[in-house]
This record gives structure tokens, C-alpha cells and sequence, in this order.
């Protein structure tokens, strides 16, 4: 087989708190996260004598900076090779935009190269690898709505997620995740032994209390679009709105399909944002 086509699938945060920051820098989490059927596709090209990058979104690095060129700059040299493969990726999924394109690009290499080199790795020593490329990539390798702790390598299956309806809105500006927690400000509060792990499907009901993002009041103190964008989807009769991930991109959820259908429409005849109507993949 010379070519490989995979899936690679965005996700959104349900909830995200922040705990703490570590010595080395990074910051320990704890947050709820699904992929969405918003989706790349990634293609691999074996037998060629380097690795190259080809996206088609001009906005995205075609070098090392490319988190799917490093997935693949670790494989090889776990398996202590000096093979090549060729990336494409065609680009679907909002880029800087708190979805996780990029991790969930690198974790299609990842899958794509471990079953074509005849699965060398297992999913835990495959998941090292991918925590080495980043920290989001480890939950796209999972599959699974996931609560993740730590720095998001930490994850145990969510099985409480029922079959919503999410109108995706996604700004048209980016947001570096470095920058947003570069500049967030812990609350002495945030303690992870604070923190109870919701049943949203059991209290739907109440799901406006169990969506939050503590990296809201980093972004939306400087973009406060992301609020607007937020209050519109409430008023078109979204259950919930959060802010995913580092943001920009907002999502609402519907327990009823043609109640989304329609609020997704009002918020496209204003022409100022990207939307998308999608479902939770929960398998």
C-alpha cells in the first residue's frame, strides 16, 4: 500500500478548568473534550525519501513547525528509521481556533504510519509519542469523549455525553493558544479537588452551569466578539455557549435538530463568521 487516507477530526471543549502551572511551564488542566464532525482528511504517500507537508490552507507551516511533520520526524526515529512519507492535508477544520486541527493532523500520521509500518507500537507506547508532539494529540489517538487531566494525556472515557446538536461559530481571526495562557492570571481558587465531573446527560437541564472555559477571560478580554458571538447563540435558543479550548471558535448546543438548523441560519445571514452544524462523534 503506498497511499493512506485518514480522518481527522476537530474536537471542542465542554469544560476547561486550569489547576496550576508546572516547573517545566506547561499548564495542568482538567477538561472535557469530543471530537465534532468537522473534519481534515490527511493522505500519506509512502516510499518517498524525505518527509514533506502539503496543506491546502495557505496559513499553515509546510516545514518542521507542522505538527504532523513532527509526528512523523518522532515515529521514524522511534522505529530508528530514515524513511520519508508525503503529508497532504486538506484542510476543513478553522485553523488557531480552538479546535485542535493541528493535533488531530498529526494524530491521523501517527495511525496512519503505525499501520502501514505493520502497528510497531502499542496505543501506550504510541501515545508517548504523540504526548512528545504535543499535548492535545494524545486525545485524538483516544477517540472517545474524554475527561483529561494533567496536561490533557491524562484521560479516562466520558460516557455521559448524549447525541447533541452543536452550531460551531468560528471567528474570522486566530488566536495563539501560546499567547492565551501566557497571559492567563490562575485564581488561587482553582483546585482540581474542587472540581466535580458533570452527568450532562443525565442534568441536560442545567448544562449552562457545567459549560465553562477559564481561558474566556484571557481571550475575550481582548476579542470581545467571542462574547457577542456567545449571546447570539443563547438567544437563538441554544441550551449552553462556551468558548472552545485557547478560542476563538463558540459553539452552541441544541437538543433539537431544526431548532439548530434554524439558529445557524439566522447567525450566516449576518455574513460575519464561519459556521458549521455538526454532531458529537461519541464512537
Amino acid at each position: 500500500m503506498n497511499r493512506l487516507v485518514i480522518r481527522s477530526p476537530a474536537k471542542i471543549n465542554l469544560f476547561l478548568k486550569v489547576v496550576g502551572k508546572r516547573p517545566d511551564g506547561y499548564h495542568e488542566i482538567i477538561t472535557l473534550l469530543s471530537q465534532i464532525g468537522l473534519v481534515d482528511t490527511v493522505a500519506l504517500a509512502f516510499d518517498r525519501p524525505s518527509i514533506s507537508v502539503d496543506c491546502s490552507h495557505p496559513g499553515v507551516p509546510e516545514n518542521r513547525d507542522n505538527l504532523a511533520y513532527r509526528a512523523a520526524s518522532l515515529f521514524f526515529d522511534a522505529l530508528s528509521i530514515n524513511d520519508g512519507v508525503a503529508i497532504f492535508i486538506d484542510k476543513v477544520i478553522p485553523v488557531a481556533a480552538g479546535l485542535g486541527g493541528g493535533s488531530s493532523n498529526a494524530a491521523a500520521v501517527l495511525t496512519g504510519l503505525n499501520q502501514h509500518y505493520g502497528f510497531p507500537f502499542t496505543h501506550v507506547e504510541l501515545k508517548k509519542i504523540a504526548l512528545r508532539v504535543g499535548a492535545d494529540v494524545p486525545f485524538f489517538l483516544f477517540g472517545r469523549p474524554a475527561v483529561a487531566r494533567g496536561i490533557g494525556d491524562d484521560l479516562d472515557v466520558y460516557e455521559d455525553l448524549p447525541p447533541l446538536f452543536v452550531v460551531l461559530v468560528c471567528p474570522r481571526f486566530e488566536v495563539p493558544t501560546v499567547w492565551v495562557y501566557k497571559n492567563l492570571r490562575l485564581r488561587l481558587t482553582n483546585s482540581e479537588t474542587e472540581f466535580r465531573i458533570p452527568n450532562i446527560r443525565q442534568d441536560f437541564s442545567r448544562v449552562g452551569s457545567f459549560l465553562f472555559n477559564d481561558l474566556e477571560q484571557v481571550t475575550i478580554g481582548r476579542f470581545p466578539e467571542i462574547e457577542t458571538i456567545k449571546k447570539a447563540l443563547l438567544n437563538l435558543g441554544a441550551e449552553a455557549a462556551l468558548m472552545s479550548g485557547s478560542g476563538p471558535s463558540v459553539f452552541g448546543l441544541f437538543e433539537d435538530a431544526q431548532q439548530a438548523t434554524k439558529a445557524i441560519h439566522s447567525i450566516r445571514r449576518r455574513g460575519r463568521w464561519k459556521t458549521f452544524l455538526v454532531r458529537f462523534l461519541l464512537r
